[in-house]
């Protein structure tokens, strides 16, 4: 049981960081000079926090789906929302950074929003620190829906 619970989590840091990884390519690759551009807020956070935030966060998400998927009361419903809020993670990255398409990037991370309140609400019923930990992750992209909205308005 031990050797399965490990390489399962195993398997669910991969897919959940392989977001992660897509992300942070395009974003490393097609962010400069554009963004450097863009009138910013005053809250906007310095460049060097998103590292250590996302990364706090893609692990919070990871043990927080492990945890559910070890539970006896799991639905695969549930399994399948995750990997699509991934798939949506990762296109808010895309759709900013590489087509620098604000407006679009803004309905995109709306319906991550979405389905990560999806998420917080199906893990509450079964486990319940697995809904905990996905509140960081909440919060951070209300604050990145806060900021996404002030890029769009300032530009």
């Amino acid at each position: 049981m031990l050797k399965n619970k490990f390489l399962t989590f195993l398997l669910f840091l991969a897919i959940t960081f392989s977001a992660s990884f897509i992300g942070g390519l395009s974003t490393i690759t097609f962010k400069e000079p554009w963004y450097s551009l863009l009138n910013k807020p005053t809250f906007n956070p310095p460049d060097w926090i998103f590292g250590p935030v996302w990364t706090s966060l893609y692990l919070m998400m990871t043990f927080s789906i492990w945890l559910y998927w070890h539970t006896k009361n799991r639905d695969m419903n549930t399994v399948y929302i995750y990997f699509i809020h991934l798939i949506f993670n990762t296109t808010w990255s895309v759709v900013f950074f590489v087509f620098h398409n604000m407006d679009l990037a803004l309905l995109v991370l709306i319906i991550l929003i979405a389905l990560i309140i999806n998420l917080i609400l199906r893990f509450k019923r079964v486990k319940m620190l697995s809904a905990y930990l996905m509140i960081p992750y909440l919060l951070w992209c209300s604050f990145a829906l806060i900021l996404n909205t002030s890029l769009i308005m300032l530009n």
